[in-house]
């Protein structure tokens, strides 16, 4: 009986997973396909404070289009399991998309007039970004292949903030709430510290229920 509840936890449990992947999938592409629309004309009015710095938003999206589509590809557990040297080519290309897309943040913020709350949320959210990557590259350097594929869910639930935070802001007046500086700023660490919190307690929840995490 024990078994037979185990099994059918697991079940569950994948099945989780591929509802997650296949959401991540569709928000994934829809963020992509607007964000081409918005910029993909020149004189697009999603250009007006980044007309003189386009090089930079262009250096950022491409890095970001990257880990988004790539990120994706990395949890496909067939792939790893029958083309772990694709697995690994695919990471490190993941890897160097994200350094891209933070050069382009980088040169953005020292340039943007934005308010200091603003340059607060993403300067919080890039660190985020490299100290996740960065602790999964340590993790796989030691042969910690379960802790690294946890530091890389945690780093692509950073690298989704973006595709969240075009759902909170709406959610946010909606409700109500003003788009203050300060606002925005709380908006985006929360786009990707909530469901990083989310993953950490249903990590931990599955922990307690004995069921083992899907070969990811």
């Amino acid at each position: 009986m024990a078994t037979r509840g185990n099994s059918a936890a697991r079940l569950w449990t994948r099945l989780g997973w591929g509802l997650v992947w296949c959401l991540a999938l569709g928000m994934g592409a829809e963020f992509l396909l607007e964000t081409y629309r918005k910029y993909s004309v020149l004189d697009s009015q999603a250009y007006q404070m980044f007309l003189l710095r386009r090089g930079w938003l262009w250096t950022h999206l491409a890095g970001g289009t990257i880990t988004v589509v790539l990120g994706l590809l990395q949890f496909l557990p067939r792939l790893r399991q029958r083309h772990p040297g694709v697995h690994r080519w695919v990471g490190r290309v993941y890897l160097l998309g994200m350094l891209v897309a933070c050069t382009g943040v980088v040169a953005l913020l020292l340039t943007s007039p934005a308010p200091a709350q603003i340059l607060m949320g993403f300067a919080i959210t890039a660190l985020a970004w490299l100290a996740s990557a960065l602790a999964g590259l340590v993790a796989i350097g030691k042969g910690r292949v379960a802790v690294h594929r946890r530091w890389m869910i945690r780093n692509y639930l950073v690298t989704l903030a973006p595709v969240l935070f075009r759902l909170a802001l709406p959610l946010a007046l909606w409700l109500g709430v003003v788009p203050s500086p300060q606002v925005i700023g709380v908006l985006l660490v929360a786009a990707w510290m909530a469901p990083w919190l989310v993953y950490e307690a249903c990590r931990h929840a599955a922990g307690w229920l004995g069921i083992a995490a899907p070969a990811r």
